[in-house]
């Protein structure tokens, strides 16, 4: 029934006393979740009491279905090290290794999502508080060079045989599949809504504790289990997105490692070029350009003659956005007309993943925007803000919000101060409806970029339209 003893799991008990469930009551509460999942469990008072007493561990999938018993209890998320059920001390390593072998992808991957989340959001604790500045950009040299090397595995097929005392071990099937990819799908939704800090994106995090961890430590073929890894993979680059989005770089840089790992078990070429080139926006971000082109090129270099024209245009538009804050012009403007080239190549009819239905024309003139204003070429950026912001749509109000700061200061740069600040109060009013970290960073940098123009009204005005959002976490 379980693996190891440690001690009377105090943690446990006290928090099943504050829950006020008892011994039955977690046993009944945790099989019938465990049978939700396809489980069949079999545990009673006497196997809580072992838990709780002797500091015994339940074997396979049981401890998430603990915290998830007792979560529903409590009406909020219980992660593993409050209840006694994970390492009482989370090496910093956790979420950093790219395993060559798949049972240790696997194991490296439930580990990361048994983390205390609890401070994804800006101004939040938990375990990504102590990993505070933790973020290196050479973590992600190993995982781009193996995957470029081997970009996937020979088999992922997984046999697990009963563990004593739980029953028939969790059998996995499409149907488990297509229910992380719709929670997926849910989630790049709220993200370009709400922001990566909104309560609905917390959910991720969740479901990939909850629902894919125990999936992946589940029994599944290898066309289901290449299915599963896809699937893992597109939800826990999306936590690498949000919390990359709420100034979380420490959490992010774990989740993509962890993705592009998960992708190469999938054997899906261009979701792994999707991770690399989520973690060269993060290192171009950051401020290391370098880096971003190399990773930005790891996506182009094996997608060569895999990924549909759109997706080539993304990542060649991404290794645009690195070498113009790099400081490289001439790459810059390469890129951008070869992303622009495969753009215009693309057609509705294209294989287009799922993934990828946020990419159109707007997108692109919004990051040659970007690009052009690292390079501070204010005309260009002029023209490419005003392409992108010429479909406002409800559907990317993050995005939306973007823009307009974006365009603010090349109104500035160009000397029309009241056109910025007409546009940073747009921004603002946007910014004010999502929780978005970058975004208000975003802000900071137009009001830094105002402050010689201090004394004007209008500038005045923005920034006390501005200050709400700048005392309040995003």
């Amino acid at each position: 029934m379980s693996r190891e003893q440690r001690g009377p799991n105090e943690k446990l008990g006290a928090v099943l006393a504050l829950a006020g469930i008892s011994n039955a009551g977690l046993a009944r509460r945790v099989n019938d979740l465990g049978a939700q999942r396809g489980l069949t469990l079999r545990y009673d008072k006497t196997s809580v009491a072992r838990w709780v007493s002797k500091g015994m561990v339940p074997q396979g999938a049981a401890p998430h279905l603990i915290a998830a018993a007792i979560g529903q209890k409590l009406g909020r998320p219980v992660p593993l090290h409050e209840i006694g059920l994970a390492d009482a001390d989370p090496a910093p390593e956790v979420g950093l290794a790219f395993p060559r072998d798949v049972a240790q992808a696997v194991r490296s991957a439930t580990e990361l999502y048994r983390l205390d989340l609890a401070g994804r959001r800006a101004g939040g604790g938990g375990i990504w508080q102590s990993l505070a500045g933790s973020f290196a950009v050479s973590a992600y040299a190993t995982p781009a060079s193996r995957w470029l090397i081997t970009p996937a595995d020979s088999s992922v097929a997984r046999d697990v045989s009963p563990a004593e005392g739980s029953g028939a071990p969790l059998k996995v099937g499409h149907s488990d599949v297509r229910k992380l990819r719709e929670a997926a799908e849910d989630a790049r939704r709220w993200d370009s809504k709400y922001g990566g800090g909104d309560w609905r994106s917390s959910m991720v995090p969740e479901c990939l504790r909850v629902e894919a961890a125990p999936l992946l430590l589940g029994a599944y073929s290898d066309e289901v289990g290449r299915a599963l890894f896809g699937a893992s993979a597109e939800l826990t680059r999306l936590a690498g997105w949000m919390a990359f989005d709420t100034g979380q770089q420490e959490a992010a840089q774990r989740y993509y490692i962890q993705a592009l790992r998960l992708a190469r078990a999938a054997a899906d070429v261009p979701l792994g070029g999707y991770v690399l080139a989520s973690m060269s926006l993060q290192a171009t971000y950051r401020g290391f350009g370098d880096e971003g082109v190399d990773l930005a090129q790891a996506a182009l270099e094996r997608n060569r003659g895999l990924a549909t024209a759109r997706t080539m245009s993304f990542f060649r538009l991404v290794e645009a956005r690195a070498h113009a804050r790099a400081g490289d012009a001439a790459a810059a403007g390469t890129a951008l007309k070869a992303a622009e080239s495969w753009l215009e190549r693309s057609r509705p009819g294209d294989s287009d993943p799922t993934w990828l239905g946020f990419y159109s024309y707007d997108r692109f003139a919004a990051d040659a925007a970007e690009c052009y204003r690292d390079l501070k070429a204010p005309g260009q950026v002029r023209r490419f803000t005003e392409q992108a912001l010429s479909k406002p749509t409800e559907e990317f109000v993050r995005s939306h919000g973007l823009r307009l700061v974006v365009s603010a200061v090349a109104e500035l740069e160009s000397g029309n101060l009241d056109a910025a600040c007409e546009q940073g109060v747009r921004a603002v009013e946007v910014a004010g409806r999502i929780s978005s970290a970058r975004t208000t960073e975003y802000v900071k940098d137009l009001l830094h970029r105002l402050e010689p123009y201090g004394d004007e009204p209008r500038v005045a005005e923005l920034r006390e339209r501005a200050r709400p959002l700048l005392v309040t976490p995003a």
